[in-house]
């Protein structure tokens, strides 16, 4: 046939024929499904059956002659003409030989799916998924289409829509001539996820570009709500090195609100609808970890594929559909992404900090996913309709419930962008990180509770979260140059205790990380205290064990949730980092600290000094946490047998006697943490006068050393860090304290034990960090923001 293309006889060669989107479909169906790989089929409408409709309808002269009178800058004027063109297209009548071949064409899909099969129409222009053409969504799908009837409509529907104004625009914006654009039509079978579920896959992070990780979203019903952005999806990350292993390293997951979901209207419809999504499915993920990490090793595969045929690593953007009828996991398109692959030999990052204690004091007005690493100050401008987009002065940050391509004309002037709705992968979020924007996306509430012309501060640059802070706060914006770390026997690690953040600083140069806290952890993420896990019979108040309840809404076993929690969050920083070493700590919360958490009072002694209290080693053997630091241990199994991340090791704090370290290694023995299987290695704290004294003995236990320079530094000089009253005396700088730290250094050496530091001095203090080294001392473990800073130093001499 002249007209029509089956994709099982399309390749990526065939582009200027079926455009981008119908091209890859091809290539996947062709070389993946031998793989494993299960995709719908169809069949592609050439670009040269819209040239020929064009030419049929004595259309082109006609569109060039009104593209020709289009001013950008007028909008009034642009989208006249662009209504003007789709009006012209949308007459127009299939010309006998090409409708006589789609239903042919239909016809046998209908052998094969059975009579009058749900198809979708894709459109797929000729010059779509270039690297310098790179927005999606410039052209529309219609879905859940029956019959030959209304097949032919929505064709014509797909062939008027190459003159979306959002398609002009970017035409334009990217010099492109109007008519050497042609568009093909890919039809392929609907997957019935209106029953079950849908979404997309990065084969990146979205934020940072991190290449290791593999970014799954999902929702209820059909995906065009994910792809559109209107509603917030469930997360999941998985590791790909440690997957590829055979490991099953989900790293983290995140409950998507999931207000609504696109499903299939009534059979006299024929079309589809949203409808609400129950509260207790809301709450509820939309797959499961399985099909997560199912979804991850076929992304993985496809991954694979595109940068063998490229010759270099491809990173992909994927839609997906699981099938309520048959309960299969099928893939929809892939193209490769076009943000962050263009950006592999970046030499600098721009870091963002507020240049005091903003957090703190600044009343947050809302929050949702942070895009884009910045901060952003302007006055904010509610739109609510595309059609008051000329109310958007250049560099006013945009509030609007969500977005889709026909906003880039006004998006692109923006200084932010905060939406109601949407996901990581919404468009929203999309385009901001194509346009270098800071954006806010899935906030619910940010056209109610922000006031048009009100003076905002937008925080993207600490993770996951972005806050939207009442009034205009100050801040720094420093260029970072990301060069090589110095050849020296002294190692450069990190310190990180926000998963979140933890992609983005695995870019600087590092050596790994020196100490990894679990408290951040259990405090943001968990968030209960883990003896009401083990003991709920003990929380009293009825509204407490509803918030529990509300958390672990997804566990039977309320001590599982505990676990998983903290080993994907734990796994998380471990995986940003891998195969370097990461040196995680045990909890060592002091005993008012653990009060905060849920039902933590119903679990914690008052004491009059926690700092030198129940905390740290005496703790995890103790009868009163001895079955939460079980929790722990298991998590920690979980990171290393489960994920595979053997990158890990152990640090035990605040070990006051040889004979408690002995009992810490034996308790963890019998939980399943070997020393010394796989690799593991336990290390200590060095920051009791007691094991700078004894660090011979201690050496006999542990496999290695870190000093702890600030508890080291209180104990010393028995300076309570709590005090204000004698906080002046605090200064890791002091003879004393230094005295210590090269009597641990030798101690250590001599005993052929490595030995680091993690505390807060070095990080602080250039002269500290130099005198460490001149000690040969085997690591320094600095803060993020510190280690080009005190390199740059050390290098200086």
């Amino acid at each position: 046939m002249k007209y029509i293309i089956p994709f099982e006889d399309i390749r990526l060669k065939d582009l200027p024929i079926v455009g981008g989107k119908n091209a890859s479909l091809g290539e996947m169906i062709s070389a993946l499904t031998s793989k494993g790989i299960l995709i719908p089929s169809g069949f592609a409408i050439t670009a040269q059956a819209y040239r020929d409709f064009i030419k049929f309808n004595l259309l082109e002269q006609k569109i060039k002659n009104l593209l020709s009178e289009i001013d950008i800058h007028d909008l009034k004027n642009f989208r006249r003409i662009g209504a003007e063109i789709r009006k012209m297209v949308a007459y127009g009548k299939i010309p006998n030989e090409i409708e006589n071949e789609v239903i042919i064409a239909y016809e046998k899909l209908e052998k094969r799916y059975g009579k009058n099969c749900d198809v979708a129409v894709r459109s797929s222009a000729t010059a779509e998924d270039l690297p310098e053409a790179s927005f999606a969504g410039q052209q529309e799908t219609f879905l859940n289409i029956h019959s030959h009837k209304n097949l032919l409509e929505s064709c014509i529907k797909a062939f008027a829509s190459l003159f979306t104004d959002r398609a002009i625009a970017y035409r334009i914006e990217h010099g492109f001539d109007h008519m050497s654009v042609a568009l093909s039509i890919g039809v392929q079978k609907m997957v019935r996820s209106d029953g079950a579920s849908s979404g997309v896959i990065f084969t990146l992070d979205t934020e940072t570009g991190f290449h290791d990780v593999i970014f799954v979203t999902s929702s209820y019903g059909l995906g065009e709500n994910v792809v559109q952005g209107s509603v917030n999806p469930d997360e999941f990350y998985i590791h790909k090195p440690t997957l590829k292993l055979g490991f099953k390293p989900l790293l983290k997951k995140r409950v998507g609100s999931k207000l609504f979901k696109l499903i299939y209207g009534g059979w006299w419809q024929k079309v589809v609808k949203n409808v609400s999504v129950p509260k207790c499915d809301q709450i509820k993920f939309s797959i499961s970890d399985d099909e997560a990490l199912y979804l991850a090793q076929q992304a993985l595969i496809i991954e694979e594929y595109y940068s063998d045929l490229k010759g270099k690593w491809t990173p992909m953007d994927i839609e997906w559909g699981k099938d309520a009828i048959d309960g299969k996991l099928y893939i929809l398109q892939a193209r490769p992404e076009t943000v962050h692959s263009l950006k592999q030999n970046a030499t600098t990052y721009d870091e963002y900090r507020f240049e005091d204690n903003v957090r703190k004091k600044a009343k947050v007005l809302t929050a949702g996913k942070g895009v884009g690493q910045k901060i952003v100050i302007g006055k904010a401008r509610i739109i609510k309709n595309i059609k008051d987009m000329a109310k958007l002065q250049s560099g006013e940050i945009l509030i609007t419930d969500m977005t889709d391509p026909d906003w880039v004309p006004i998006m692109k002037i923006a200084g932010g962008i905060i939406t109601n709705r949407g996901g990581r992968t919404c468009h929203a979020a999309i385009v901001s990180r194509e346009l270098g924007i800071a954006a806010i996306v899935g906030s619910a509430n940010a056209t109610q509770v922000i006031k048009d012309g009100q003076e905002i501060t937008m925080d993207c640059s600490s993770g996951e979260v972005g806050y939207v802070y009442d009034g205009v706060f100050p801040f720094k914006k420093n260029t970072i140059k990301v060069a090589k770390l110095p050849e020296m026997q002294t190692k450069f690690l990190m310190n990180v205790g926000n998963p979140d953040e933890a992609f983005s600083f695995a870019q600087i140069p590092n050596d790994g990380v020196g100490l990894a806290r679990l408290e951040f952890i259990i405090n943001s993420s968990v968030k209960i205290h883990p003896m009401a896990l083990v003991h709920p019979q003990k929380v009293i108040d009825k509204k407490v064990r509803d918030l529990i309840e509300e958390l672990t809404i997804d566990y039977a076993d309320k001590k599982q949730y505990f676990i998983d929690k903290l080993a994907q969050e734990v796994g998380t920083i471990v995986a940003a980092f891998y195969p370097k070493p990461v040196v995680v700590r045990l909890s060592d919360f002091k005993s008012n600290e653990y009060r905060q958490l849920i039902a933590g009072e119903y679990f914690e002694p008052v004491e009059e000094n926690p700092m030198i209290g129940f905390r740290g080693a005496s703790r995890y053997y103790h009868e009163m946490y001895k079955d939460a630091f079980v929790l722990e241990c298991l998590a920690m199994k979980k990171v290393l047998q489960e994920m595979g991340l053997t990158n890990m090791k152990i640090m035990i704090p605040f070990v006051r006697t040889v004979n408690e370290g002995k009992k810490v290694i034996d308790l963890m023995k019998s939980y399943g943490l070997v020393q010394g299987e796989n690799g593991l290695q336990i290390i200590m704290m060095c920051e009791i006068p007691s094991n700078v004294i004894l660090i011979d003995e201690f050496a006999k236990v542990f496999d290695g050393f870190s000093i702890g320079s600030n508890d080291l530094t209180q104990l010393t000089l028995a300076v309570d860090r709590d005090s204000n009253l004698v906080a002046p005396i605090f200064d890791e700088r002091n003879a004393a304290v230094k005295k210590m730290i090269q009597m641990a250094i030798e101690g250590a050496h001599k005993a052929r034990k490595p030995i680091g530091i993690c505390g807060q001095a070095p990080s602080d203090y250039p002269e500290i960090a130099k005198f460490l080294i001149d000690l040969k001392i085997d690591s320094i473990s600095l803060n993020p923001d510190s280690v080009l800073k005190t390199i740059s130093e050390i290098g200086k001499g």
